[in-house]
């Protein structure tokens, strides 16, 4: 069995989750291959695998642009593919599950059966820094969660998320981002702490940053992923209108998990109730 990972990742959550799935897959005879779609020279390698998974985070409750157009550009499957989606966000709230809903039009289009949604929790990159203690006890869930989740792919079983008309229509009004983000990302600037190290340049997974004369030159293909400011080794980069939700540096997953009562105040009810259900999941395998 060959099951390929097809992703988009900014700052590496959406990896991070997709390298958890595939371990947890390979542990039982299947071969488990993780492409990120900005390195794909051509899309008809999906034919290539029995199953696949189509990863990305959820940028304003919508696919980001990079992979709809991804799935866009996949070849007509005749066999009814088996397909499963994985959302990573930053916070559990229903909304994110309205961005499941081009791609699954989408492959039906093509011909996949898509068998099952998967969501995760993951630090933010926008917004604000989470604590190293919360981005720990995300980290740790979501290997919970993808224990559970790949018994499901393995298995061919799953569910689909449903979405009522609020959750569609909050999505189709924060789709503006689609085009916001080119015409802001045009915009980005950095400051004389830009050591011109390029590491932005190679981060941007729309290609969209080139460095000249030593200092990195923001394009129209912004899509907001954020890992140019979030990776900056010396916060540089400023983010034109969204500088006040900057978020810079990289999160110590391996620092002690945050406590309930340390939960951030910000969408509480709804990380403790994710927390839970992946603390559970421990519980009954027990």
């Amino acid at each position: 069995m060959r099951i390929g990972f097809f992703a988009f990742t900014g700052t590496g959550n959406t990896l991070r989750v997709c390298k958890m799935l595939a371990n947890e897959l390979s542990a039982d005879d299947t071969i488990s291959e993780i492409n990120l779609i900005k390195d794909i020279p051509n899309a008809n390698i999906v034919l290539d695998y029995d199953k696949i998974v189509i990863a990305y985070p959820v940028h304003g409750f919508n696919t980001p642009t990079p992979m709809l157009d991804f799935l866009n550009s996949l070849p007509k499957c005749t066999n009814n593919k088996p397909c499963y989606i994985v959302r990573v966000s930053g916070e559990a709230l229903a909304l994110n599950n309205a961005a499941g809903i081009i791609p699954k039009r989408i492959l039906a289009k093509k011909g996949y059966l898509v068998k099952g949604e998967f969501m995760y929790v993951m630090p933010y990159n926008i917004i604000f820094h989470h604590t190293d203690n919360m981005a720990t006890r995300m980290e740790n869930a979501a290997k919970l969660m993808a224990t559970k989740d790949a018994k499901q792919i393995a298995q061919n079983t799953g569910k689909l998320t449903k979405n009522n008309l609020f959750n569609r229509m909050v999505s189709l009004v924060c789709r503006v981002e689609h085009i916001a983000m080119p015409l802001l990302g045009k915009h980005y600037k950095t400051t004389e702490n830009c050591i011109s190290c390029g590491i932005c340049e190679k981060l941007c997974p729309t290609f969209n940053i080139k460095m000249a004369d030593g200092k990195p030159i923001f394009g129209k293909d912004c899509v907001g992923c954020m890992a140019c400011a979030f990776r900056c080794p010396k916060d540089a980069i400023r983010i034109s209108l969204l500088d006040g939700w900057r978020v810079n540096g990289a999160y110590n997953f391996n620092d002690t998990p945050a406590t309930d009562d340390e939960v951030c105040d910000y969408c509480k009810k709804s990380y403790l109730k994710y927390f839970h259900k992946a603390e559970n999941l421990k519980n009954d395998n027990n």
